[in-house]
């Protein structure tokens, strides 16, 4: 497999904001993100150190509105950057779930690298923002991530009181689960899918 494949860069402009980010799926966690909202940088930088993916973002966006924009366009362009990256998916394991504890909380995310995008997203939080970021912004990302990269994923907060807790065990759970899925298993012989493409 030519690793050099995964190694993408996408740049995307509307009205709205202005994103260049350079993603490798195969990297070791290293991360340049600056999106002007503290608390979704921190999130974008724990999602790169445990999903092992090298990622330089920047996002300039409408923030004078409000963060929504900016969080829902990073999204897209990170889940195109996926999309792009996996290429035809073949050798790749293709699912994968991680459960991660933070504290008092537990969280839970399960995808499938199916091309069919789809989102199940069961948490709530109990205040409305985290610094800069709404939390129900929290979700948006990961439908436009999903939808864009065309992940099936599911997403829960089994349990937990502390907000930022909650929101940080997504984001490692959801590193983890794709990390297993976007790993090579030699015995995969094209795509792991009685169709014959993914």
């Amino acid at each position: 497999m030519d690793k050099e494949f995964r190694r993408v860069e996408i740049c995307r402009t509307t009205s709205e904001t202005c994103i260049e980010a350079n993603l490798n799926l195969d990297g070791s966690g290293i991360s340049n993100i600056n999106t002007n909202i503290g608390f979704f940088d921190h999130m974008l930088t724990l999602l790169t150190k445990h999903g092992l993916l090298d990622l330089d973002l920047k996002t300039k966006g409408d923030l004078y509105v409000d963060p929504h924009h900016t969080v829902e366009d990073t999204g897209i362009v990170l889940g195109r950057c996926i999309k792009k990256a996996l290429g035809n998916k073949e050798g790749i394991k293709r699912y994968g779930s991680a459960y991660v504890p933070m504290d008092e909380t537990l969280a839970f995310v399960s995808l499938d690298l199916s091309g069919r995008p789809y989102i199940v997203f069961d948490a709530k939080f109990t205040v409305d923002r985290l610094g800069e970021l709404d939390t129900e912004l929290i979700e948006e990302f990961f439908r436009a991530l999903a939808f864009n990269a065309g992940i099936t994923l599911h997403i829960k907060i089994l349990y937990g009181k502390n907000n930022h807790h909650m929101i940080e065990g997504l984001f490692k759970a959801f590193a983890r689960a794709l990390k297993e899925a976007i790993e090579y298993d030699d015995r995969i012989k094209g795509v792991m899918s009685t169709k014959g493409i993914l």
